[in-house]
């Protein structure tokens, strides 16, 4: 039983405590948990957007280059590929804060000959100043 006095004694204490406090207390105590609210809201919400604007970006410039690349004499249908972010980032599909372009993948019906996948691969080094190896061009079927 002495436990349980104890316990209620407290109860009573703290209870007493709470009625006796003044504005000033109750507006600290407020103020305290408004910020512990903002503390624990998620911030994803503004690097979401962020990210969602460099994938439509890179959208973009896939449809772009797949537009221009389709008017060149001898590619024919072609579907493109852009790589964006860090190289030694295990997601190849992510998109660096830079937007920089780290490969290119096209297949073009036209990649039969040589002198086309020439032109689409010189094409690529132009727009993007990326090097030869970084584009991979392929016959589509």
């Amino acid at each position: 039983m002495g436990v349980k006095g104890s316990a209620d004694s407290e109860k009573i204490s703290i209870r007493s405590w709470i009625l006796a406090m003044e504005w000033k207390e109750w507006g600290i105590v407020l103020l305290l948990g408004i910020l512990l609210l903002v503390a624990g809201l998620p911030v994803t919400q503004k690097s979401n957007k962020s990210i969602n604007t460099q994938v439509a970006e890179k959208t973009r410039l896939e449809s772009r280059l797949e537009e221009l690349l389709s008017n060149v004499e001898g590619v024919g249908k072609v579907e493109v590929i852009i790589m964006t972010g860090d190289e030694g980032n295990t997601d190849s599909f992510s998109i660096s804060s830079k937007n920089e372009v780290t490969g290119v993948l096209v297949a073009a019906q036209g990649a039969g000959s040589a002198v086309t996948v020439q032109n689409i691969q010189q094409a690529i080094m132009a727009l993007f100043q990326i090097d030869a190896n970084k584009i991979r061009i392929m016959i589509m079927k």
